[in-house]
């Protein structure tokens, strides 16, 4: 799943994106693009929520669109 975030500025904003995917959907394989704005988040079983991901990001301040 691939997500295009708004609002990641810095270092502690990827780990604060990380930390939210982790929390929505633990188990899984998270990869952060900051210069491009996107996160790749790999399962390492059933494939998590792309909606409930999207929210966690949100909540955690920033906004983010399921891409693909």
């Amino acid at each position: 799943m691939e997500l295009k975030v708004e609002g990641m500025t810095c270092g502690g904003c990827a780990e604060a994106v990380k930390r939210a995917v982790r929390a929505a959907a633990p188990g899984t394989e998270v990869a952060v693009d900051l210069a491009g704005g996107r996160v790749t988040v790999s399962p390492s079983g059933a494939a998590p929520d792309a909606a409930a991901v999207a929210a966690a990001i949100d909540r955690a301040g920033f906004h983010a669109r399921v891409t693909g």
